[in-house]
């Protein structure tokens, strides 16, 4: 909604909008972090997890189509992040189906039958989801780097994935191996240094 002069008004859009509120702040600048995940005043804090989470499934799947083009089940046997922990089943199937399921827990009318108000059993889901599809970021970025780079580079998805996990502790950081939080603490002491 646009008034006089120009000035555009926030508001809360109906269901079946396109335009949700998330959305818009990433197309806005999807390098502003901070802003994406600033959940509006008097936002529920449990459907605001649930939305972002669904919003990540969505852009991930982009991901996962530009993994295709070179994540092959005879040359990636195994969803592998590093040498040691792995997966028995070719990385694009576990990709595939990590996402599937995502989508399908959190259109569940069992675990999520209303996006104003989500229960803590249901939120307490939320977690499992998010270690799942961190692997397909991991899996990306230790096997399939140009892809990961270009995609991150335009979509910022994993830096902004691994603030929202941190944000609301719904993965331990001992389990973020991408050195996303290494690149971010570094960039903010060499701001601090510059600024002394």
């Amino acid at each position: 909604m646009v008034m006089a002069e120009g000035t555009a008004v926030l508001r809360r859009n109906r269901p079946g909008t396109k335009a949700k509120y998330i959305q818009q702040n990433i197309r806005s600048d999807c390098s502003n972090i901070d802003k994406i995940l600033e959940p509006p005043e008097g936002q529920d804090e449990g459907v605001w997890k649930y939305e972002h989470l669904r919003q990540f499934c969505l852009e991930l799947n982009g991901l996962a189509v530009k993994l295709q083009s070179e994540c092959h089940p005879d040359t990636c046997t195994q969803m592998t992040a590093t040498s040691s922990g792995s997966f028995y089943c070719p990385a694009i199937d576990y990709t595939r189906h990590t996402l599937d399921g995502a989508a399908c827990l959190l259109n569940s009318n069992k675990y999520f039958p209303s996006r104003v108000s989500i229960k803590e059993s249901s939120v307490a889901k939320l977690g499992s989801v998010c270690r799942r599809i961190y692997r397909i970021f991991s899996h990306a970025y230790f096997h399939h780097r140009q892809i990961f780079d270009k995609y991150e580079n335009e979509t910022f998805l994993c830096h902004r994935f691994t603030r929202f996990v941190m944000k609301y502790n719904l993965m331990s950081k001992d389990n973020l191996i991408v050195p996303i939080l290494e690149e971010e603490v570094q960039n903010t002491s060499s701001a601090g240094e510059s600024e002394a």
